[in-house]
């Protein structure tokens, strides 16, 4: 595994059992050695699940039996391996699916269709069936009640930690848990990302009301996340209620008896993402977006996201650039309704526009609001209504991290941390006036150790003297 994110949690939660579900893990050697590549979740019988799904139009294998089984709203087991995604595969991936579940089946006493299958991995190469069918038995007969950090272990890629999450509610004043893993770190955007996640619960909740909780939970969480701007072909998220809590019967997900359940489940799958989100690949920086006074639910979001999947924005952010034009770019490219002349912008608390034209700030203080690791900037675009996204984090539309390496945007004397930039000169003030072999010169100095593209934006940034300048 790579050196552990700088945004990690200190470690992975203690996940309390929950009962009618048990988790194992096993290595079978797919792509990894030494570590766990498969593991194999058993549900009580009776179980439900809900689930969603990548919406990309080359899905793998695995996602495509998870939607048929999923019509029949029951779960008894879910198998996951990692190293190979099953996608792009053909007759031969799927005939590997329900070689899996027809095994896993045999094993747990039930029918193939309540057996739900993920892969996460490669592209294009055939998993060995062999292997992964193989180990069911062994995998079996380890199964567990606190098998959960090692379930969530067996599921990484290129992650660097392992995601967990946990929260109670109540229904009908009997307490309920939702355990939740999940695994992501690149090609991570929304519909969904690339990335697998598993909740589950000991309510008493059938498929039909589970369904659209997940629904709301995921288009709060799972899709108002970004990275990279790519969609993964094997995104997929399930929801298992074990039917263990001895509260009464729940006939409809509008129920007020809901509240703290829906709450709860907002809980951990907004923990999960934004986990996914701090292990986003070489990533160093954690942001939330707010978007507020949007026209519509997706005027907000499209603009949050032209925001941050803008690649301009990105490389300001990753530098320490307070170069905030390049949000003012960023909202006039969404195409949705916003009127220039109550467009405020705000950035790690400080505010940036007023009255459409730039308000009173120095570039020291707005740097210094977005060195920190995690930060935030807002915007109100002016029109008739105030909307937030994921209204259980309030004021956020969602979240991104950039994974490029800081540059050096090299027109101010900041005060740049030395160790984290070894090969860039903090004190050198580069104009478009000063001749052009000694631009060329420093430039050659400070790309030691990175790559064409990251000094093609440091040449690219230094193109005004300015800073306070705003600069597309």
């Amino acid at each position: 595994m790579a050196n552990v994110s700088p945004l990690a949690p200190a470690r992975f939660p203690k996940l309390a059992p929950i009962a009618g579900v048990r988790l194992a893990a096993h290595p079978c050697g797919i792509r990894y050695t030494g570590r766990d590549d498969v593991m194999l979740a058993e549900l009580a019988p009776g179980s439900a699940v809900a689930g969603v799904f990548t919406r990309s139009l080359t899905a793998g294998a695995p996602v495509s039996w998870c939607r048929e089984c999923l019509a029949g709203g029951s779960a008894r087991g879910i198998v996951v391996n990692s190293g190979n995604s099953n996608t792009f595969t053909g007759r031969t991936g799927r005939e590997v699916v329900e070689a899996t579940a027809a095994t896993t089946a045999r094993l747990l006493g039930c029918d193939p269709k309540q057996v739900f299958i993920s892969s996460t991995g490669v592209i294009g190469e055939p998993p060995p069936a062999d292997k992964i069918v193989g180990a069911l038995p062994q995998i079996v007969r380890a199964l567990s009640a606190d098998g959960w950090e090692a379930a969530a272990r067996a599921i990484l890629t290129t992650d660097t930690f392992p995601k967990g999450a946990t929260a109670t509610a109540a229904i009908d004043g009997v307490q309920v848990r939702l355990n939740g893993f999940a695994k992501g770190s690149g090609m991570i955007a929304p519909d969904m990302a690339t990335m697998l996640a598993y909740v589950f619960t000991d309510a008493a909740l059938s498929s039909a009301v589970l369904q659209p909780l997940l629904t709301a939970a995921a288009d709060r969480s799972f899709n108002s996340i970004t990275v990279d701007g790519d969609t993964s072909t094997s995104d997929t998220v399930l929801l298992c209620a074990t039917q263990q809590a001895e509260h009464e019967p729940v006939a409809s997900p509008t129920d007020q008896r809901l509240a703290g359940f829906r709450q709860a489940l907002d809980t951990v799958m907004i923990d999960l993402a934004q986990q996914i989100v701090r292990d986003g690949e070489g990533a160093e920086k954690f942001v939330t977006i707010a978007v507020t006074g949007a026209a519509t639910a997706q005027a907000a979001r499209r603009i949050g996201l032209t925001i941050g999947n803008s690649p301009l924005v990105k490389t300001a952010l990753s530098a320490g650039d307070p170069n905030w034009g390049r949000i003012v770019m960023a909202v006039g490219r969404a195409g949705e309704k916003a009127d220039p002349e109550r467009l405020l912008i705000s950035i790690g608390g400080i505010r940036i526009t007023a009255d459409g034209a730039a308000f009173r700030f120095t570039s020291v203080d707005l740097y210094s609001s977005i060195t920190p690791i995690p930060y935030s900037f807002t915007g109100f675009l002016g029109t008739s209504t105030v909307f937030t996204i994921a209204d259980t984090v309030p004021n956020t539309f969602g979240n991104f991290c950039d994974s490029r390496e800081p540059t050096l945007a090299g027109r101010d004397r900041w005060p740049r941390d030395p160790a984290r930039e070894p090969s860039m000169r903090a004190d050198c003030v580069l104009e478009s006036r000063r001749p052009r072999q000694h631009r060329r010169r420093l430039l050659t100095l400070e790309h030691r150790g990175r790559s064409r593209f990251q000094c093609l934006q440091a040449r690219l940034e230094r193109a005004s003297p300015l800073f306070d300048r705003p600069l597309v």
